[in-house]
């Protein structure tokens, strides 16, 4: 199975709009690294080695939704979590999308329907992902569907050249 091009290329699109360096994927990469196994399958492919710590060899996963006619419109790339404050597992939504001339046809409440029940079926705590503050009409959709914003919580990321230097044996100034 593969990403449908045309669906990758009109995401990739639609965030460059507003975040053009910050996309760095491509089609290939995301083949390479999206499990697109049935959910479900928790722990597939684990690779372990003497001198790292286990990691998933694909860790995220990917759900389409498709027309009724069998185009692929949208997609839910996501992986399982875990909350320590619930302990239990759940589920963090990474991307949803849905091609802009299928919106409001409820396939994005669809793939967010599929990965509540996934939840539920694991005996989860929560569902749950970030989204852009610019993004109105998202947000608007989120809370129609029970999602709430979380303003206590501020998001935190460490990567390029600051990720290296955490990663590396000096002291972090």
């Amino acid at each position: 199975m593969g990403l449908p091009h045309r669906l990758h290329q009109q995401g990739v699109e639609d965030a460059t709009e507003h975040e053009s360096d910050s996309v760095l994927a491509t089609e290939e990469t995301l083949l390479n690294t999206i499990a697109w196994a049935p959910p479900g399958t928790l722990g597939a492919g684990l690779r372990h080695s003497r001198d790292r710590v286990a990691f998933p060899a694909r860790p995220s996963r990917c759900i389409l939704v498709f027309t009724p006619e069998g185009v692929a419109v949208g997609m839910a790339l996501y992986f399982y979590n875990y909350s320590t404050w619930r302990a239990k597992p759940g589920i963090y939504l990474e991307d949803l999308y849905v091609k802009l001339s299928e919106r409001k046809r409820g396939y994005g409440f669809m793939l967010l329907q599929h990965l509540a029940r996934e939840v539920v079926a694991m005996d989860g705590g929560r569902l749950e992902w970030s989204v852009l503050k610019w993004n109105e009409p998202s947000i608007k959709f989120y809370e129609s569907i029970g999602a709430k914003r979380m303003d206590d919580w501020v998001g935190m990321r460490v990567d390029g050249e600051a990720l290296v230097k955490l990663a590396g044996d000096g002291v972090f100034q």
